[in-house]
């Protein structure tokens, strides 16, 4: 039976489908993940041909159940300022790879979408001023803190995998560690299984990543300096290859191009 939908959601791919059309990969609230042939969308001066990723787009949507079709598009923003800056880029690749892991077809997504569409926000704001990197990195680890822990794959942040104790870290104390261990969580102490140590004051800006706001100080200033940002990114690196079993390459990339940045200002 052909059904008739109307679904505003945001695209993640856009790649060729036969001669002339596309495929159109989405996320909505009411499908998650749903995969749209765009008829003739390749054609000259077709109607339906201004379709990219990262794009919030209203749709109406025919056909059956395999492979539904778009009869209309009208978009509603676009994000392609994501491009002005590889940082940006790779944070939206990052967001939009992670998505395509975790979330299957018609597997609705009542909170996902938003909290995406806040965070590419954020990105695309940076593209207004006065262009920071470290920010960049900064929403880029949080983004996708919180698309883990909607997608069930939160770090256990809140106590030691091994004692159960709550984990206070002790700003000021600099002998206190806390060990990262992919395959349990986190643990008071130095441990000898451990991949990274975190000293008070590095576990307490990854405890407040959880929170809806990245954390700056009175001064309206990023806490925590880039390294501590890429440590950061590298535990939540670690944490999706172990308990996701999957690599995602845009962290990689936006991890490379953060050192060469450094390079280059030697």
């Amino acid at each position: 039976m052909i059904s008739n939908q109307r679904v505003k959601g945001l695209s993640l791919k856009v790649g060729p489908l036969g001669e002339n059309d596309r495929l159109l990969t989405i996320l909505s609230e009411e499908n998650g993940i749903s995969r749209l042939a765009i008829p003739g969308a390749r054609k000259p001066k077709s109607r339906l041909g201004a379709t990219s990723p990262f794009n919030f787009l209203d749709l109406h949507i025919t056909g059956k159940k395999n492979l539904k079709r778009v009869t209309q598009i009208k978009i509603l923003k676009s994000y392609g300022n994501l491009g002005k800056h590889i940082e940006t880029l790779a944070a939206a690749q990052a967001i939009s790879e992670l998505i395509m892991i975790m979330v299957g077809n018609d597997d609705p997504q009542k909170d996902l979408i938003k909290v995406v569409l806040v965070h590419l926000n954020r990105l695309d704001d940076l593209n207004k001023t006065d262009f920071d990197p470290i920010l960049a990195l900064a929403i880029n680890v949080q983004s996708i803190l919180h698309l883990l822990a909607l997608g069930g794959y939160c770090l256990p942040l809140h106590n030691c995998c091994f004692s159960g104790s709550k984990l206070v870290p002790p700003i000021g104390e600099w002998s206190w560690k806390c060990s990262f261990i992919p395959e349990e969580g986190f643990a008071i102490g130095a441990m000898p299984n451990s991949t990274i140590e975190l000293n008070p004051s590095e576990l307490a800006l990854l405890q407040r990543l959880l929170q809806e706001q990245l954390p700056f100080s009175r001064n309206g200033k990023l806490l925590g300096p880039k390294p501590v940002w890429l440590k950061l990114l590298n535990i939540v690196e670690i944490w999706i290859e172990t308990n996701l079993q999957k690599r995602i390459t845009s962290l990689q990339m936006m991890r490379e191009v953060q050192i060469s940045n450094d390079l280059k200002t030697q």
